[in-house]
């Protein structure tokens, strides 16, 4: 089962290969900020990916659109409504969420 580890703070979660990224950290039970439900329209869930990034289900184009119109945007980039995992871990960086991660 792959882990996710969430920065700042190290925080690592056990999450279910084909779950999105934004899933696995609504299921902390912490109260995550974002904006369309899931549907790559806001760009609210704009997190850093430092590993794993060859694990996760590949960019679609609906993704990319939505990270073209957000600030602050790298390599890195991805939506955690958008990313899904496969079979291993990932360490991310929580950048647009507020929560008390």
């Amino acid at each position: 089962m792959p882990t996710l580890t969430i920065m700042p703070g190290g925080k690592k979660l056990e999450v279910t290969e084909g779950m999105s990224i934004l899933e696995a950290l609504l299921g902390t039970g912490e109260n995550f900020t974002h904006k369309c439900e899931g549907n790559a329209q806001c760009g609210s869930c704009h997190i850093f990916v430092h590993e794993g990034r060859k694990g996760l289900s590949k960019m679609q184009r609906l993704e990319n659109e939505r990270l073209d119109s957000i600030v602050g945007v790298g390599s890195k980039s991805r939506l955690a409504c958008q990313t899904r995992f496969g079979t291993e871990n990932a360490t991310i960086e929580l950048l647009g969420f507020a929560s008390g991660l």
